[in-house]
């Protein structure tokens, strides 16, 4: 699964940086970087349950680069991997579980994270948790920093090793292991999450996106952002108001406005019934 020369030279030219000379460990950083900073995380389709879904990285481009939507992580990390690959990297799509520490065995298949292979060992490539660090990290427990993010990779049971976010994060962490790669369970839990009403991402809605000092996020009617001073949190005001933030920071142009303003309403007034 690689992007075409054309797929790529589009691609760069998205993500606003020069294709690599070498497939090496500054060239992926920079990608990572590129990539992170350009696309909007966003499950707004999968949020108002649209039939329209796949882990295939090709349609990933039709909407990420030619269409110009963000996307969730099979999307985000699957385009990323096609970019990697066509760019010369050697890359493997890690079929992972998140939240799986809380969830057990049911989560796996629900994160597509990828391992790139260097010449000092494999390195883990997140962009798909929405507002992880937005660097590659060696794929061995330890302690990570980036800025004002910490993270971690840790043991969990077994084989696996689990990704520990930082402590703002939209999802605190996903379970993965080095040379597990599933593309059957990646596509079957993919539709679940993005059809069944029972899917956290049916469920509510959440967009992130990272800048070069903080990261933004919408939760439902709360946009948070995260910055070197903290978290700051205000609710949307109105639809207007709603509009504007997709079309602003997030750099979102959805084409039904109205109906993520009125589910969105319906998830918060369960809320707080239920406060």
């Amino acid at each position: 699964m690689k992007l075409t020369p054309a797929q790529l030279d589009a691609y760069f030219a998205r993500i606003g940086i020069a294709a690599p000379a070498r497939a090496d460990a500054a060239a992926l950083a920079a990608i990572h970087r590129a990539h992170a900073l350009a696309f909007t995380w966003e499950a707004a389709d999968a949020f108002l349950m649209r039939p329209e879904g796949g882990i295939d990285p090709a349609r990933a481009f039709e909407r990420m680069v030619t269409g110009r939507r963000g996307g969730w992580c099979y999307e985000m990390n699957g385009l990323l991997g096609a970019a990697l690959a066509g760019a010369g990297f050697a890359v493997t799509r890690l079929c992972c579980g998140v939240h799986r520490a809380t969830l057990g065995e049911a989560a796996i298949g629900n994160h597509l994270s990828l391992r790139v292979e260097l010449e000092d060992g494999p390195w883990l490539v997140e962009a798909g948790l929405g507002d992880a660090l937005p660097v590659p990290i060696p794929l061995r427990a330890g302690a990570h920093e980036q800025g004002f993010l910490a993270s971690a990779i840790e043991p969990a049971d077994g084989e696996w090793l689990r990704y520990v976010n930082h402590r703002h994060g939209v999802a605190s962490s996903f379970d993965f292991r080095p040379d597990y790669a599933d593309e059957a369970v990646l596509a079957a839990t993919e539709v679940w999450m993005r059809t069944d009403p029972g899917s956290p991402f049916t469920g509510a809605l959440a967009i992130m996106r990272h800048f070069p000092d903080r990261i933004e996020s919408l939760v439902n009617r709360t946009r948070r952002t995260l910055g070197a001073a903290g978290l700051a949190e205000r609710e949307i005001e109105d639809e207007a108001d709603f509009a504007a933030t997709l079309a602003g920071p997030f750099a979102l142009d959805h084409p039904d406005v109205p109906a993520l303003w009125a589910k969105t309403g319906e998830v918060v007034a369960r809320a707080r019934a239920a406060a």
